[in-house]
């Protein structure tokens, strides 16, 4: 398939900028990690945070724009979007972080909730800073730190046990809005027209494009969907791509 200016195969780290609003996308592979950060000038932002998110942020930006971070986004709870949230976690603890924080994820991921149960086991003596958990089940719009967040549902699925059905997965995309520009993210999901919808005329669209092939197209995308998608958009990313 003929690549277009703004196809992208596992080169990371992804930035885009315009004016103040930037994000950038360290990484985004499947089974191993996926991990952005979203930036204004006033509000520091942390989508899907994988494994390896700390180092990133650490090596990237430093220890004060870390503890900037008001907001975490969670689209699903699988290990590659959410392993690095422990760590994250635990360093704002130890540079005694004292502002609140804040976790969206969709309804019914549990994974995100045994997480938080089990820091809170482990740290709750010495936490120096709230963590409010916030599920998401309507696709209401909110703002934080003048950016305006849409959420909205995706159809994003696991094998099931008998290895050859799917079950869903409570997963979610978001679309964020600041000073008449707007990225959208759609996380890991099948084609979806909540996905289309919301990807068309944004600035930016973060598409992931993970099916090996046609037979995985229940659980992911493939490049061909992905870009059908991201071409609705003025600039498209292509992430989540098979290594």
């Amino acid at each position: 398939m003929k690549k277009d200016k703004y196809y992208f195969k596992n080169q990371y780290p992804l930035i885009w900028q315009q004016d103040d609003f930037y994000i950038k996308i360290y990484s985004s592979t499947p089974n191993v990690a996926t991990g952005i950060l979203l930036t204004t000038n006033n509000s520091t932002f942390v989508i899907d945070p994988g494994d390896g998110i700390l180092r990133d942020l650490n090596k990237d930006v430093g220890a004060n724009s870390i503890m900037k971070i008001s907001d975490i986004f969670i689209s699903h709870g699988h290990h590659d979007h959410i392993g690095g949230i422990w760590s994250l976690l635990t360093y704002m603890s130890v540079l005694k972080r004292k502002e609140s924080l804040r976790i969206y994820f969709p309804k019914g991921c549990i994974e995100i909730e045994s997480i938080y149960k089990a820091f809170l086991d482990v740290y709750s003596k010495e936490l120096t800073y709230k963590i409010q958990l916030i599920k998401i089940d309507k696709q209401s719009s909110f703002t934080r730190k003048s950016v305006r967040i849409k959420p909205f549902k995706v159809n994003h699925r696991e094998p099931g046990d008998d290895g050859s059905s799917s079950v869903a997965v409570p997963s979610i995309g978001y679309k964020f809005f600041y000073d008449n520009k707007s990225i959208c993210y759609g996380g890991d999901t099948a084609y979806c027209d909540n996905l289309a919808k919301f990807a068309k005329d944004s600035d930016l669209a973060i598409i992931e494009a993970g099916a090996e092939d046609e037979e995985k197209t229940d659980l992911h995308m493939t490049i061909a969907q992905a870009i059908q998608i991201g071409k609705t958009a003025k600039k498209y990313f292509l992430v989540h791509l098979p290594e």
